[in-house]
């Protein structure tokens, strides 16, 4: 299953997604779960929504392929952008990177986020300024050197800026990408219902899968889940530092995040799984974490959830996991589905 997740995570991890702009990644996953043999929904406020079959107590595994990213707040009369957050993130964490600014009729240009005072020789002791979005800004690969210049383009305010992933594999097995949250576990959903399909797994109750495109804003899953889900298993990631015990090899089972607790039951269940099957796990609490299973709760769904996910270092920024994190976390998957 891990091979298949691999080669669904690159995918997805080319496909520009920031919350609000997923309709390509959308797109890739209705095609691919069709040429799998699988019906799915997408849903009117974006999401896709698939079921895989079995029979009995109904689960749900979500995964979410809305990254972070931003939009262009506007455009400064020197040809520069200036930009507004999507989601949760750090200015730091994306000053040199490169990025694509996305017109509204499909073309896409590309940029650098430079500080405005980026020559070092030019302004000696730029680098104790802070980093935020009046001293950050985007500067197009393009020759513009007016706010005419750019809106020319096609550019206009609204238009939303993707981070370059720069995606990469080493040879010792970490995987190093931006939006490995989620695109890793969304990776592994694929995966899974490609295993179906190929009829690598036998599937011992009910299995839905959910790909939902708002949760880096809140929102994710705050859908109707369908009738006879009784489980909701978020698929998204753990978290790396401080005084937590998961490591990029481990799959992280979340005891606590900021929505509260999560299910005792179903939480017990799962540490009872990885300690019987072996699974390197480690459990975990978040304070500063929330998950597709609390927008679900927030909606009214009568669920029990729990949330699981591979191990990734330096999370909303350049992002690392492990082969072996990956390996574990999709074996938890399937020792739920065949508990």
């Amino acid at each position: 299953m891990e091979k298949y997740a691999l080669e669904y995570m690159r995918k997805l991890l080319s496909i520009p997604s920031p919350t609000g702009f997923t309709g390509a990644a959308e797109e890739y996953l209705t095609e691919e779960l069709t040429r799998l043999g699988f019906a799915s929904e997408r849903l009117r406020k974006g999401g896709v929504l698939c079921e895989l079959g079995g029979e009995g107590r109904g689960i749900l595994l979500s995964a979410h392929v809305d990254t972070l990213g931003a939009m262009v707040r506007s455009i400064k009369g020197n040809g520069r952008i200036r930009y507004t957050h999507i989601g949760g993130w750090q200015d730091a964490t994306v000053e040199t990177e490169n990025c694509l600014v996305h017109t509204r009729d499909g073309r896409a240009y590309p940029g650098t986020v430079q500080h405005i005072k980026a020559s070092q020789h030019v302004f000696g002791g730029m680098g104790s300024d802070p980093r935020n979005e009046d001293t950050l800004e985007i500067v197009l690969d393009e020759i513009v050197r007016s706010k005419a210049d750019v809106e020319a383009l096609g550019i206009e305010t609204g238009c939303y800026i993707s981070w370059d992933p720069r995606t990469t594999l080493t040879e010792s097995g970490f995987l190093k990408s931006r939006h490995l949250d989620d695109k890793a576990s969304a990776g592994m959903l694929l995966a899974l219902a490609r295993m179906v399909s190929e009829k690598k797994v036998a599937l011992k109750r009910r299995v839905c899968i959910l790909f939902t495109v708002f949760e880096e804003v809140g929102h994710g899953a705050s859908i109707a889940v369908p009738q006879g889900i009784e489980d909701m298993l978020a698929v998204d990631m753990g978290c790396v530092g401080d005084d937590l015990a998961c490591d990029e090899t481990k799959v992280s089972i979340c005891v606590k995040d900021s929505a509260g607790p999560y299910h005792y039951g179903f939480v017990s269940e799962l540490i009872a799984l990885a300690k019987a099957n072996r699974i390197d796990y480690a459990a975990d609490v978040y304070p500063g974490y929330s998950s597709d299973a609390a927008a679900a709760l927030r909606a009214g769904n009568d669920v029990r959830y729990a949330l699981i996910g591979t191990g990734v270092f330096a999370s909303h920024g350049y992002e690392r996991t492990h082969l072996k994190g990956i390996e574990n976390t999709c074996r938890l998957i399937l020792a739920c589905l065949n508990a």
